[in-house]
């Protein structure tokens, strides 16, 4: 069975990437600056989804919007940041 797809909601300053998976939901949670800046504050994986990707996949999204409306993300949550020294393709992405 595949994972349900990543879903965005925000508001103008804050907002999150999530997955419901029925039992439970995985979320990464951000802070809007200004339109050129994000802040990724949090990411929490749902309690039996751990180590499946789920994170990469609402980061991958994050990503996917910065690319597309042109904002840099700051890395304040330690799994965004672990994830982004582990890839440095994306550095234009990040204002660190």
């Amino acid at each position: 069975m595949s994972e349900p797809d990543v879903q965005h909601e925000a508001s103008d300053s804050k907002g999150r990437y999530f997955i419901d998976h029925g039992n439970g939901a995985s979320e990464l949670t951000y802070s809007r600056l200004s339109a050129l800046t994000v802040i990724a504050d949090h990411t929490e994986v749902a309690e039996g989804h751990e180590g499946t990707g789920v994170g990469l996949r609402l980061l991958e999204a994050l990503l996917a919007d910065a690319r597309k409306h042109g904002f840099r993300i700051v890395p304040l949550c330690p799994f965004v940041n672990a994830q982004r020294r582990k890839h440095p393709e994306w550095a234009m992405l990040f204002n660190v």
